[in-house]
């Protein structure tokens, strides 16, 4: 990327959870490309699944660097090694994270003062409210990141403004959402599945995002224009702050091996079983690092892909000894052999969904999923969990119209994904897949639409791009927010 001239120097502190440090060392990578200086700030675990990507930044002679904080264990009440939100022990250690990403306003702020050349922008993830204090204590601006699109944001926003939850009783019926330029219809629980949530210590922490966001230079979203344009503008002018869309931030990743070792290793070698099928004939299964299915509803799953009678493959994170045990005593890997193959551990999701021979994908509609998806052009079945998965959602099938519903109506929260029942049935699972592979004209146009925002994803990222243009943008409002700051007082007067 062509380079403004500038001796900027970003410091960039990520969520420690793969679905927010994934993007950030992205956007760190796309900053050190235009010839800006780039620091990522994160715990040992976190800093050593991207190294490699890291290491071959800097090889290709990017200024870029990964710095550590040491994790508070004892302080906080964390096990050894638990640096990250996948590695926790259960649902309830969620609180001991949060109270130990507090703990590293004093550590951040005394690396910032030591490095050389000085910071000049802090890009903070949003669950980081104490880095408006940081960056105000420095006189430096910063940018606030978050994850999701435009769309999700601009929805939480308007719950929050007008109460509408208070006056809904029900559970289980939707209602539509106001003051949105699309018919967008949810339940209760879809709804305030993020934001404040449900718990005091994350309402304390929208609270104080909240507050800290007033005080924001501006927000970067990982998303691009085109996808969606009135959504970008409204959420601009309901935040009333500048809003930098400069992604898919994906797409920065060129070479096969930053492809295949995006977010971690992947040590199954898929992409030959992928070769010997069909062209768009497989679909592909992967519910994201934080999704942790029942083994009831694993089997449900199994057994639904079984009946479709489709190709796929499946990546699962982690899998419970009881749901192997099943899989073993009911032979279930041998009978789907000829069309079916599982996989434990990490997806190199961008390669496999860049595959010809996927024609689909299943998704627990994650930003970053979405948006990879979106990128290949590829149609998906909508399978949500938690957080803002279902508004995902509805941006997916009502907004863009590439998706399938596969029929998960409540939410499992972090918290509860251990004790829930089955919430998708295998019948509704194979009718999913079903009606997502078909070659009817509904399905072609599916197919379609998909082909046609994923061309707009690549060129929005392309030289003279809306993406590319707004990187520059950005950096240039930061360079003259930094150049303001520093100049003399007469000079101002």
């Amino acid at each position: 990327m062509a380079s403004p001239s500038t001796d900027l120097h970003f410091v960039l502190l990520p969520l420690m959870a793969q679905g927010h440090m994934i993007p950030m060392v992205d956007i760190a990578r796309i900053l050190a490309q235009t010839g800006t200086t780039v620091t990522i700030i994160t715990t040992p675990v976190n800093a050593n699944r991207f190294k490699s990507v890291i290491d071959r930044a800097i090889e290709a002679e990017l200024n870029i660097q990964m710095l550590e904080l040491q994790f508070p264990f004892a302080e906080s009440g964390l096990p050894e090694g638990c640096e990250t939100f996948d590695l926790l022990p259960s649902a309830a250690h969620v609180v001991n994270m949060l109270k130990a990403m507090k703990m590293f306003e004093e550590p951040f702020e005394r690396m910032l003062q030591v490095l050389c050349p000085p910071p000049s922008c802090i890009i903070s993830d949003g669950a980081f409210p104490w880095t408006a204090d940081v960056a105000k204590r420095l006189n430096i601006p910063r940018l606030v990141f978050y994850g999701p699109g435009c769309f999700p944001f601009l929805c939480i926003h308007i719950l929050n403004k007008t109460n509408i939850l208070d006056e809904i009783k029900s559970n289980s019926e939707y209602f539509a959402l106001p003051d949105l330029p699309d018919h967008i219809e949810v339940t209760k629980p879809q709804a305030s599945g993020w934001g404040k949530g449900n718990r005091k210590e994350t309402k304390e922490v929208f609270e104080q995002t909240q507050e800290a966001e007033k005080a924001t230079f501006g927000i970067v979203v990982n998303s691009f224009e085109e996808l969606e344009p009135i959504y970008v503008e409204a959420f601009a002018k309901a935040k009333d702050t500048k809003v930098w869309c400069i992604g898919p931030v994906s797409l920065c990743n060129k070479s096969f091996q930053d492809l295949a070792e995006r977010g971690n290793k992947a040590e199954h070698d898929c992409m030959k079983w992928l070769d010997s099928r069909e062209v768009k004939s497989v679909v592909y299964v992967c519910l994201g690092s934080l999704s942790h299915a029942s083994t009831e509803q694993a089997i449900e799953l199994a057994l639904g892909l079984e009946l479709s009678g489709i190709p796929f493959i499946w990546f699962i994170r982690q899998t419970r000894e009881d749901f192997e045990k099943w899989l073993l005593e009911e032979r279930y890997e041998e009978r789907i052999k000829d069309r079916g193959l599982m996989v434990r551990g990490w997806a190199p999701q961008i390669l496999i969904l860049s595959h010809q021979a996927i024609g689909g994908f299943i998704t627990h509609c994650g930003w970053n999923s979405t948006l990879e998806g979106i990128c290949a052009g590829i149609p998906m079945v909508t399978w949500p969990h938690f957080a803002e998965q279902f508004l995902n959602e509805r941006f997916i099938i009502d907004v863009l119209k590439i998706g399938v519903k596969i029929g998960a109506e409540v939410p499992i929260t972090f918290i509860e994904k251990d004790t829930l029942e089955v919430m998708v049935k295998r019948k509704d699972i194979r009718t999913a897949v079903e009606v997502l592979m078909n070659e009817q004209e509904e399905g072609e146009a599916r197919r379609m639409r998909a082909r046609e925002v994923g061309e707009m994803a690549k060129k929005a990222m392309e030289e003279g791009g809306s993406s590319y243009l707004n990187i520059k943008l950005m950096i240039q409002a930061i360079a003259e927010e930094v150049a303001k700051k520093n100049k003399p007082i007469e000079d101002i007067v």
